[in-house]
């Protein structure tokens, strides 16, 4: 195994244990980059000279015991919505060519307090406003679409480019790109991690998060961002610790009914429902829950977003209209065509949402469900046509699945549970009471560690190890 594909955590104890120095896993992801990026397109600015820097500043530090804990020289990629001091933050849009941050955003200040080893920034579709992202391409599948709008956090993990990554999440821009390439992405409460220096698509919406390739490292990473932000409205505190492997004896798994397995495809539906049993095979109950006022989802996230994305693109969509992808741009305009009242109505549903929510979560510890109802689509895909004979946009379809956690604000982990019958993955969606990330964590954690041990059990039956891991 090359350093390139090692977990967060393996690097880390490799690390710690002297066996790997932050230069050399460096060395090896920016290889990497250079090898896959030309067919991929995850990112807009690959800074090899400063992380090279900084890689050989770790290496000294840890040499001297100054280690600073578990993200020490790991090397990272930031989405290119999110500051780091120096860099472009451009959003993937040709309105934002020439911007340089003056300064760290605080996602980036930790990381960088944190040890980690910035390689630069990833590609999302303009301005996180779409579920494609368009530039880049799927790391399974170069002809199918990264998913959005952290295509280019997501592509780059999968792909070895980075040992994790950043993203934002407004409508599910962690969790379909996640999924969608076959890695873990995490959703944190909303307000739990500042958005201070983020570029905002919604502000009562918009979530920062980590992409990775195991539960255990989106541990890792959140314990790192965790904090209170006086700048945001709410001020949460209390740190993630990393979930402990064990079985889930006592805890209750709520199973919809409803909405989360309703025009979705058949092989996705399978795998969930197949990780779903792991889960009550593991110890946990299974309760059936009943998804509240859903057929007011995506209305009211569309009622949100649309309006608020709008007023913070005001200036620019008037006076540099053109500079905006078409896409982009239609959604922008669309959204001076929603009145106040309309707006108002969407927040008012959004309380009564997350009341009704709340009184689910009373009943269950988690919620799990498909992260997403389809594996990657081809490329130029507009629409999809379900069984009852529905046809559904692209995007819709993506953020159907992801868009309660933001209305909501509940904490949201997706992770691998399986493949269709060409290779694409799929995930399987945690949905947990607000602040409660650590039990999120233990059920992805503990599905996670079962699976890995069934593989291994699988490989030494066979005597071979070219069994492919479910959950790869």
């Amino acid at each position: 195994m090359q350093p390139y594909e090692l977990s967060l955590a393996d690097a880390a104890r490799a690390v710690a244990a002297g066996e790997l120095s932050p230069v050399e896993l460096t060395d090896s992801v920016l290889g990497r980059i250079e090898s896959v990026e030309a067919r991929l397109q995850a990112y807009v600015t690959v800074a090899a000279e400063s992380a090279r820097k900084a890689a050989v500043r770790a290496e000294h530090e840890i040499a001297r015991g100054q280690s600073r804990g578990p993200l020490h020289g790991i090397p990272m990629g930031l989405k290119d919505l999110i500051d780091a001091a120096g860099l472009p933050t451009t959003a993937s849009s040709r309105v934002r060519a020439d911007h340089v941050a003056e300064g760290d955003s605080a996602v980036a200040a930790r990381l960088s307090a944190a040890g980690a080893v910035l390689l630069g920034k990833t590609h999302t579709h303009e301005f996180a406003y779409g579920l494609t992202t368009p530039q880049t391409h799927n790391a399974r599948d170069h002809s199918r679409v990264a998913g959005g709008s952290s295509g280019g956090s997501a592509v780059a993990v999968a792909a070895g480019e980075a040992t994790f990554a950043l993203g934002t999440d407004t409508g599910g821009s962690i969790r379909v790109p996640a999924a969608l390439n076959g890695v873990v992405g995490l959703k944190p409460t909303y307000g739990l991690i500042s958005r201070q220096g983020v570029t905002s698509l919604s502000w009562s919406l918009d979530h920062v998060g980590p992409l990775t390739r195991t539960v255990r490292d989106a541990a890792l990473v959140l314990a790192a961002l965790d904090g209170r932000d006086r700048r945001d409205r709410r001020e949460p505190g209390g740190a993630s610790a990393a979930p402990e492997s064990g079985d889930l004896t006592g805890l209750r798994v709520g199973v919809p009914r409803n909405y989360y397995f309703e025009r979705v495809n058949p092989e996705v539906e399978a795998s969930a429902r197949r990780a779903i049993e792991q889960l009550q095979e593991l110890g946990a109950e299974l309760i059936e829950v009943e998804i509240p006022m859903a057929r007011y989802i995506q209305a009211v996230q569309w009622g949100l977003m649309v309006p608020e994305a709008t007023a913070y693109h005001e200036g620019t969509l008037r006076s540099t209209p053109d500079l905006y992808a078409a896409d982009v741009r239609i959604l922008l305009e669309a959204g001076e065509l929603v009145s106040a009242g309309d707006y108002l109505r969407a927040q008012r549903a959004r309380t009564l949402m997350r009341d009704a929510w709340a009184q689910m979560l009373g009943r269950v510890d988690v919620i799990a469900a498909p992260s997403v109802p389809m594996t990657a689509v081809k490329s130029g895909q507009d629409s999809v046509r379900w069984a009852d004979g529905t046809v559904e946009a692209v995007s819709d379809s993506y953020v159907r699945l992801s868009a309660p956690a933001n209305i909501t604000g509940v904490p949201a982990l997706t992770l691998p549970v399986g493949r269709d019958h060409e290779g694409m993955p799929i995930g399987m969606q945690l949905m947990g009471r607000p602040m409660d990330e650590a039990t999120v964590l233990r059920v992805g954690h503990a599905y996670e560690v079962a699976v890995a041990y069934e593989v291994a059990a699988a490989r030494s039956e066979a005597g071979a190890g070219e069994l492919a891991p479910v959950a790869s």
